[in-house]
């Protein structure tokens, strides 16, 4: 004879197998892909006495999949202030409180630090349902050095903000990780190229989705493909890699190839020609270039 099993003994066991302890669990959401949705995250999910959620409509619809209905407490930055508490009372009564973004890693480019902060210091436990990361998922398939990164976020949506900000990374020893939209990506990709120099780079596009697409190649050449088409549609992730062993080219040895390029160039095409051979910052060799060219 088959025993049949009930909900509550089917809940009691995934209890066993996943035991959920008091405390805020971060829980990673796919990115794309509905797949990616791990094991341990959909029973923290099921298990949790409350889900906060950046949007209530996009973390429903993925639990609606996934069989389960439940309500959910929206936590978003109108109205972080005010749930902050809110949350914070449940915690104290011993709560298992469940913390989702809309895609991927909750805090990354996300609401929930201050959330986060607050938790710790009263004194409630913290706990990461590790999962989907835009910003990984572009690093690994890039193709360019993985031993050290650093993630920006996204950069400034104003131009000169931009520009002053790649400055002050471009010296960053690390693989550069940024977001960016559609409609600024030409023009962020052509700052980058101005500011990182001859840097190879990647752009993946609406990662684990259908219409996933990475492209691979130059600062310089991306920013010109990406000038010449249709604004792109998806999230996007820039990834640039970190100077070669180029740049043990040295001050007197930088001056003397822009000297040299100035003998048949102007200003800013030797600029250029020198970022590809140095790997140094266009924006930089011209300034040098246009002071050479003064003292001569």
């Amino acid at each position: 004879m088959v025993a049949s099993t009930s909900s509550k003994d089917t809940s009691e066991r995934d209890q066993d197998r996943w035991p959920l302890k008091p405390g805020l669990h971060l829980v990673a959401t796919p990115i794309g892909h509905l797949g990616d949705l791990s094991p341990r995250a959909l029973e923290t999910l099921k298990i949790a006495d409350l889900v906060v959620c950046e949007d209530s409509r996009v973390t429903g619809k993925l639990l609606r999949l996934h069989g389960i209905e439940r309500s959910l407490l929206p936590y978003h930055e109108h109205n972080a202030a005010r749930m902050r508490p809110r949350i914070l009372d449940q915690l104290a009564t011993g709560a298992r409180v469940a913390l989702t973004s809309d895609a991927g890693t909750p805090l990354v480019s996300d609401p929930g630090y201050k959330l986060v902060r607050d938790v710790i210091e009263a004194g409630h436990e913290v706990l990461a349902v590790p999962g989907p990361s835009a910003a990984l998922a572009a690093l690994v398939i890039s193709g360019l050095p993985t031993d050290q990164f650093f993630f920006g976020g996204f950069l400034p949506s104003k131009a000169s903000a931009r520009r002053r900000v790649i400055g002050e990374l471009s010296a960053v020893p690390a693989t550069l990780i940024w977001f960016e939209s559609g409609k600024r990506l030409a023009a962020t990709l052509d700052d980058l190229a101005t500011g990182l120099g001859a840097r190879q780079a990647a752009v993946a596009r609406e990662l684990t989705k259908a219409f996933e697409e990475v492209r691979r190649g130059t600062l310089d050449d991306l920013a010109s493909v990406y000038a010449d088409e249709d604004v792109p549609r998806g999230e996007i992730v820039i990834v640039v890699g970190p100077r070669d062993a180029v740049d043990v080219w040295d001050d007197a040895a930088v001056d003397e190839a822009l000297r040299d390029a100035l003998k048949t160039m102007t200003p800013s095409a030797a600029a250029a020609a020198v970022a590809t051979k140095t790997g140094r910052a266009r924006r930089e060799l011209y300034r040098r270039g246009l002071a050479l060219r003064e003292d001569v």
